[in-house]
């Protein structure tokens, strides 16, 4: 009988406990949820590739808090603005910069800027951004 009673009595306590964690994992799923559903604006995204050969630049895209972005690429240089409705994204640019570069680094740019402007969808998974249309681009977002 006086198993059963510390039983009993440890049954509320395991219950209260059990309660406790449930709050908390909710809670923690939720911060989890938010993170990963709100866009990175205000940050940095780099795009998730190997550099170039000859060189350790891999391109990023800068996004201010109000959308506009500045994208270094694998050469040029090229400001816009990132229009995110829910899971929609439009990836509007200017001119870029005309800096001499290497053949390859052009086409690269020129192929970057396309793929850009195919953007229709985004979503978020840990540090990865991953940008789909007509081609995926995945951006990751620094940890350090």
């Amino acid at each position: 009988m006086h198993a059963m009673k510390w039983y009993a009595g440890g049954s509320r306590f395991l219950l209260r406990a059990a309660l406790a964690a449930s709050i908390s994992g909710f809670a923690g799923a939720g911060f989890a949820l938010a993170t990963e559903t709100e866009f990175p604006f205000d940050g940095e995204l780099r795009l998730d590739a190997d550099p170039m050969p000859g060189s350790k630049h891999v391109p990023s895209m800068d996004i201010a808090a109000n959308g506009a972005i500045v994208l270094e690429m694998w050469c040029n240089r090229v400001e816009g603005k990132v229009i995110v409705a829910a899971e929609t994204i439009t990836v509007l640019t200017g001119q870029p910069t005309d800096r001499s570069c290497p053949p390859a680094q052009a086409a690269a740019d020129t192929d970057l800027l396309a793929a850009l402007a195919e953007v229709t969808n985004w979503h978020r998974q840990d540090d990865t951004v991953m940008l789909t249309g007509g081609r995926t681009l995945r951006f990751r977002v620094p940890t350090n």
